[in-house]
């Protein structure tokens, strides 16, 4: 962080989720603070349908990441809301999905108390109960999940690994975000932990999208369907997924 920004309470930021795709799945309260921002900091799974709902006149910075590229580090985003704000602007954190999900929201918040910036955290729907509502998918059920856990498919900078035991149990839903370059190494932890290789699995493709596609088979069978998948990309595993042929409604 830069040592010439000093402590400040002019401005304030709005942590915004934007849901998973569909613009129509913006909240009331967002839709609200986007119309007021002065400044829009977005990422790129944000629609452009919802980027078009804010006021002409406002600032529109981009600052989304993709797989192994990040075209602003998150330090200079954060250093970006901490001197827009400082500026006495209403500032709109915009980010696909909901913000407190694996989507760095804490961080942030955590950077703007350090130098005093009021700000307010707007949820999103987020990917995972977006996506799989859209595919025909119920994250739990009666007869197949009593449980469901979302998880993050990217490996921890320490090498640190997930507890894979307590995810592959047979009555829970398993979501994973970002996991497509990782669907080999899913696969081969759950099947050692004890999940059946043919548990039902599904890839939903660009949730809530238009183009939203979704990729069914077993978990044995998952990263041959990750070949064919492209981000953003959600893996369902769980008996659930196996739903989806017969509850599948958008789209159809």
């Amino acid at each position: 962080m830069s040592t010439n920004i000093t402590p400040s309470n002019s401005g304030f930021v709005s942590l915004v989720g934007a849901g998973p795709g569909d613009p129509d799945l913006l909240t009331v309260k967002g839709l609200r603070v986007i119309r007021a921002a002065d400044v829009l900091v977005y990422d790129r799974l944000v629609s452009k349908d919802i980027l078009a709902m804010a006021d002409p006149a406002a600032e529109m910075i981009y600052v989304g990441k993709k797989l192994d590229f990040h075209c602003v580090p998150q330090d200079q985003i954060n250093q970006i809301l901490v001197q827009k704000a400082q500026q006495g602007k209403r500032v709109v954190r915009l980010k696909g999905g909901d913000s407190f999900i694996f989507g760095r929201g804490g961080e942030e918040l955590e950077e703007l108390a350090k130098f005093g910036i009021k700000y307010e955290v707007v949820p999103g729907i987020t990917a995972a109960a977006g996506a799989t509502a859209y595919a025909g998918i119920p994250l739990t059920h009666r007869d197949h999940a009593q449980s469901v856990q979302f998880i993050t498919g990217h490996v921890q900078k320490d090498g640190r690994e997930i507890e894979w035991g307590s995810l592959a149990q047979s009555n829970n839903t398993l979501v994973f975000y970002m996991g497509l370059k990782q669907s080999g190494h899913i696969c081969d932890k759950l099947i050692t932990h004890g999940l059946a290789a043919d548990t039902p699995c599904a890839i939903i493709e660009n949730g809530t999208r238009p183009e939203q596609r979704v990729l069914s088979g077993t978990l044995a069978t998952l990263p041959e369907l990750a070949k064919g998948a492209v981000s953003p990309a959600l893996i369902v595993v769980g008996s659930v997924a196996s739903l989806s042929e017969h509850l599948q409604w958008f789209n159809q």
